[in-house]
């Protein structure tokens, strides 16, 4: 399954645990970077279960950078407006980027996907494999895992726990995992539908609760709803009778439900670790942070996450930086993860509305807001993870941290064609204005791809691997 060596199994130098989208696009960045790197996975098979729907259109561009995004696109539909609350709509048609909207597809595609190219890259998935102790020195991490062969202990230089919401990886270090539980007792339910609705997703709140109906995209829908009151635990069996019964009341029809092939219910907490670095141990994706499925934000949080740390972890172990890059981890993406959960808990909380003046005022405000352009851009920059930066040190350029669209570039004979393309090589980029000198058209970098704009703006940038900028010149963007 890996060109991985034998030696490189049992001794690798990232470790990373759980084989969701999170675990699966760190391995296959590490792998693709020169970096020995075991992916332990508890599940013994691929799940064909998902709960995200989601790619909104950072984790496309984070996905671009990788060239994937395309192979994903295929999956699903392209959504450039989301409507919620019965009229409000949000446009995200104008968001400055190559994927102006939201991609609904099921989140084992993404994990296909993203596990074919960690492969691939030379990253070696350990399925079946579970996670019983952890233990760090200053020299490495040793994790004990239990497979049907027995108990075995592996060592790393450095651990990453991706494991989700009942991280093994968290509970070992101790890290408390603050915070509350926000819905109980959530039906999902995947169904055939006679009469599937016009616009996708479909969801709407009143006061029996809310509903939510997205397609998978083979004829198959997830139904997600919760009723008001309802305090059945999460393993009570879903009743379909109850479920018609409520969309009905929500959405105004059931669609003509049917034949589900699976069902089941859960609770929904809002939670944040204090920190997502314990010594050689990081914490990503829903093991640090978790939120409402409200926005559709905690999938493509943890892919962020992800983008973040691996290419800090692979410079650190290449000798190309020191260990204390790791530091901006916790600093860049702790920030982003509360929030996730305030914006994630606004939206949820509008839903949860009870009374009937509450209902309204809510009503009010979202046709309010859709009358305000500025607002409304404003907050699909934030939920689509478009207009999220990164802080700058004192001094630094104003645009060091901030995200890079897809800037056109000077094409070359077998060169890239754009920044996403360019930042496919996993390293730094410059971006050179198209006035550049010979001189500094022809300079070489270790780790550096030099490369051209072809818009007519006088900015010289180092963009990071992840896409935001680490240094600039010029004043015109």
């Amino acid at each position: 399954m890996s060109s991985v060596s034998a030696e490189h199994a049992t001794t690798p130098e990232a470790l990373v645990v759980g084989a969701g989208p999170t675990g699966l696009l760190l391995a296959g960045d590490l792998a693709a970077a020169g970096v020995h790197v075991a992916l332990v996975e508890r599940r013994a098979q691929e799940s064909n279960l998902t709960r995200a729907f989601a790619v909104h259109a950072r984790t496309l561009e984070v996905l671009d950078a990788r060239g994937r995004a395309e192979e994903l696109l295929d999956t699903g539909t392209f959504q450039d407006t989301v409507r919620f609350f019965g009229r409000a709509r949000i446009d995200l048609s104008r968001l400055p980027t190559r994927f102006p909207g939201v991609l609904l597809t099921p989140q084992y595609e993404i994990e296909r996907i993203l596990e074919k190219r960690a492969v691939e890259a030379g990253a070696l998935i350990l399925r079946g494999t579970e996670v019983v102790g952890l233990s760090q020195d200053a020299g490495g991490v040793d994790v004990d895992v239990r497979t049907e062969a027995g108990e075995r202990r592996l060592r790393a230089a450095y651990a990453v726990g991706a494991d989700g919401v009942h991280s093994r990886v968290r509970e070992a270090l101790g890290m408390p995992f603050p915070g509350k539980s926000v819905l109980r007792s959530v039906m999902l339910a995947d169904v055939l539908l006679d009469t599937p609705p016009a616009a996708l997703p479909a969801f709407d709140a009143g006061p029996a609760g809310f509903a939510f109906v997205v397609p998978f995209g083979d004829g198959w829908y997830r139904v997600i709803a919760w009723r008001r009151g309802c305090e059945l635990p999460s393993d009570a069996p879903v009743d379909m009778a109850d479920l018609r019964d409520l969309v009905r009341t929500v959405l105004g029809t059931d669609h003509g439900m049917r034949d589900p092939r699976w069902t089941s219910r859960f609770h929904s907490d809002e939670r944040q670790v204090p920190h997502y670095r314990d010594g050689r141990v990081f914490l990503a994706g829903d093991a640090a942070h978790v939120h409402s499925p409200a926005g559709g934000m905690g999938m493509n949080a943890g892919i962020q996450d992800a983008a973040n740390l691996g290419w800090k972890l692979a410079a650190v172990l290449r000798g190309r930086a020191d260990d204390a890059l790791l530091d901006s981890y916790h600093d860049e993406r702790h920030p982003v993860g509360k929030l996730v959960l305030r914006l994630s808990g606004a939206i949820v909380r509008a839903a949860l509305l009870g009374s009937p003046v509450a209902r309204g005022l809510r009503e009010a405000a979202t046709v309010a807001a859709g009358a305000l352009p500025a607002l409304t851009h404003r907050g699909g920059l934030l939920v689509s993870g478009i207009g999220i930066d990164y802080p700058a040190p004192p001094g630094a350029h104003p645009w060091t941290g901030r995200r890079v669209p897809d800037l056109p570039l000077r094409e070359t004979a077998g060169g890239p064609s754009r920044l996403y393309e360019a930042l496919r090589a996993g390293s730094y980029v410059r971006v050179l204005p198209r006035a550049a000198s010979a001189r500094e058209d022809a300079r070489e970098e270790a780790g550096v791809v030099t490369v051209t704009r072809a818009d007519a703006r006088r900015a010289t940038l180092l963009v990071r691997p992840d896409g935001h900028v680490a240094e600039a010149s010029g004043t015109t963007a």
